[in-house]
């Protein structure tokens, strides 16, 4: 498997999910290979048919796998970390408190390992309680930094700032922003975006000077009526951020 992705060399490559396998072939090509594909673990009955089916996507898109919980499902957690460490895909999305078990089944450095930490109404705090436990109790609220210096040692990638409600906490996501270039750390901004708000979200990053970003853009290019992200918007979102980054 192509385990050195375009995210490598793009400081944006986009993150959309597949409906289908037609789709996410369209969804690649529409994107000219900038692009994460998401598939969803809790589409699945279990690990085994999540890793055939997993397997067959990578197959399709060089690789360009996204293995999802499932809007930040934390009971998703254990068998997103199981998959992962079999299909071995270019970008695994977890809660806070299971990035550590995922980078060591990964066994490899490579691929990306995203953590879900959440707005608190603060600036300068995210709340890390996002796990199948911990998001039950009281919130477990950090400074940034923290969070950030937590995540590398779990052998982390990224921040995956999620539920963002679009620039519904702009003031929150500027900090966070400004935090992971500090730390040389990538940021996932994910929840609320869409074609209206998708450049003035990806500009508080590139401008707080983070060197990577992978932003989730979900529903919004989404046809209910098939299931499918729409590959013309996928060519949209793209012409954008090659206006963004040159």
């Amino acid at each position: 498997m192509k385990l050195q992705p375009n995210y490598y060399r793009d400081r944006l490559c986009l993150n959309v999910l597949a409906g289908s396998k037609d789709n996410a072939q369209a969804i690649y090509a529409a994107a000219e290979g900038h692009v994460l594909v998401g598939v969803l673990s809790r589409n699945y009955p279990d690990v085994d048919s999540a890793v055939a089916d997993m397997q067959h996507y990578a197959q399709l898109i060089e690789n360009a796998l996204s293995v999802g919980l499932g809007a930040g499902d934390p009971k998703q957690s254990a068998m997103v970390s199981l998959i992962a460490q079999r299909v071995q895909p270019q970008h695994v999305n977890q809660v806070f408190t299971g990035v550590g078990a995922s980078r060591a089944l990964l066994g490899q450095s490579d691929s990306v390992v995203n953590g879900l930490v959440s707005p608190t109404g603060r600036v300068g705090f995210v709340k890390i309680s996002t796990g199948p436990l911990s998001a039950a109790e009281p919130d477990g609220i950090v400074p940034v930094e923290t969070a950030i210096a937590m995540l590398k040692d779990m052998g982390g990638s990224s921040i995956k700032y999620f539920p963002m409600g679009g620039l519904a906490c702009k003031e929150e996501y500027q900090y966070v922003a400004k935090a992971c270039a500090e730390h040389d750390f990538m940021l996932e901004p994910t929840g609320g975006i869409d074609l209206e708000n998708f450049e003035p979200i990806v500009e508080i990053a590139l401008a707080a000077g983070v060197k990577r970003i992978i932003p989730h853009i979900y529903s919004s290019i989404i046809d209910s009526a098939t299931g499918d992200t729409r590959p013309q918007d996928v060519k949209t979102l793209l012409a954008m951020s090659k206006k963004l980054v040159g």
